[in-house]
């Protein structure tokens, strides 16, 4: 059986409210006041069931509940809500159980109820330590609200826990960002992730960009602030797994890992996205619409079934975010009878002559990944292969 063929060990979750909505975020997210999040709780249990009875789950190794802000349910509801995963997907016993959280939204008696649902891994947004830059995306904690949060986390026994940083944002500097980077690091956390800032369209960054209001920092800059991070982090013992994450060995994020494997997942709530037995999903994005289409049937905004050819090239564009690359064996697993050079061979070779990527022989074969100059030019090894994607 092919990995394509298989039921899913990772299960994603979405819980789409917010305390209220930065000025870069484009997520399927609403902000919590007058929402009806005890019929949203109802309706996401009604697709669990429907999902596991349609698609049963052998076994469930690692669980992500994002959003939105999962930690803006009360400690009840969150109880409610955990019971629920609980009642219709085996987790097994070492599952990683990953929540998203926002500093300032998670009380003692919150994080009590996270651990005693079996949530054992926290990921923060915190995105800068700096007050003024927090309020000019939009941001409502303080870098206080940050400290607190984790002492909190840490009294109540969360050991993994990860914070997002950001940069590339407005006014920032290399020197505003390594402020931040060492401010963090000075947490001793195992795990970090640091993005770039990325104006998506339907947000209020979008239209300062449009208005040319948005003050960015340049390319130049932005690429140093890029390299600033991964000298720091490796300087202090995170090794980098992917593009944008760092971790002490051990404390890699393994359901991540999973969309970089292009392996399948569950994916249930408003907006999320589901991938299994090489059909892909995207559940309705309202709340209000969710709910009414729960009722009587998988919340479904479409599905399609996608081609090999589209399967391989995710599989190559995901794949390689991770610096250790991608395997010849594992493709051959999701796709028999083809090998990443007989399917990739002239897509490849300009990547490689550009010292972009590099070939890796290993006991069971070959494999890919990017160099150290590659790393920083990402996009533009990922976008070799959209362009095939698109011919």
């Amino acid at each position: 059986m092919t990995k394509r063929k298989q039921s899913p060990k990772a299960l994603y979750i979405h819980i789409p409210f917010c305390t209220n909505k930065c000025y870069y975020c484009d997520f399927n997210s609403f902000v919590l006041n007058g929402q009806p999040v005890d019929a949203y709780l109802a309706a996401l249990e009604q697709e669990m069931e429907r999902t596991a009875g349609l698609l049963p789950p052998e076994r469930i190794d690692t669980v992500f509940v994002g959003g939105g802000t999962p930690t803006v349910l009360t400690p009840a509801q969150m109880s409610r809500f955990l019971a629920s995963v609980k009642r219709h997907f085996p987790v097994s016993g070492d599952a990683e159980f990953t929540m998203e959280a926002n500093p300032g939204t998670t009380e003692a008696d919150k994080l009590q109820a996270m651990r005693e649902g079996g949530v054992n891994r926290i990921s923060f947004g915190v995105q800068s330590f700096d007050n003024r830059l927090l309020e000019r995306i939009g941001r409502i904690h303080s870098v206080d609200d940050v400290y607190r949060s984790l002492e909190l986390a840490r009294a109540a026994g969360f050991a993994n826990l990860s914070i997002d940083l950001m940069f590339g944002l407005p006014g920032q500097t290399p020197e505003l960002l390594e402020g931040s980077v060492e401010r963090a690091l000075a947490l001793d956390l195992p795990h970090y992730s640091l993005y770039g800032l990325k104006v998506e369209e339907n947000t209020l960054f979008h239209t300062l960009y449009e208005r040319n209001e948005l003050p960015l920092p340049s390319e130049e800059d932005e690429l140093a602030m890029y390299v600033l991070i991964m000298n720091r982090l490796k300087a202090a013992g995170r090794r980098q797994y992917e593009i944008s994450n760092f971790a002490r060995p051990g404390f890699e994020s393994r359901h991540n890992i999973t969309y970089w494997r292009n392996e399948p997942y569950y994916g249930l709530g408003a907006g999320a996205h589901g991938y299994a037995h090489g059909l892909r999903h995207v559940n309705i994005k309202g709340v209000q619409p969710f709910i009414d289409a729960a009722a009587g049937d998988l919340p479904r905004l479409t599905e399609e079934q996608i081609p090999d050819n589209e399967a391989m090239e995710d599989f190559m564009m995901v794949g390689l975010r991770m610096l250790d690359g991608v395997r010849n064996a594992d493709f051959a697993v999701q796709f028999p009878d083809s090998t990443i050079d007989g399917v990739f061979g002239t897509v490849l070779r300009p990547l490689l002559d550009a010292g972009l990527l590099e070939r890796v022989e290993e006991t069971d074969g070959y494999g890919y990944r990017l160099t150290e100059r590659g790393v920083p030019l990402g996009n533009e090894v990922f976008g070799a292969f959209i362009a095939v994607a698109e011919s």
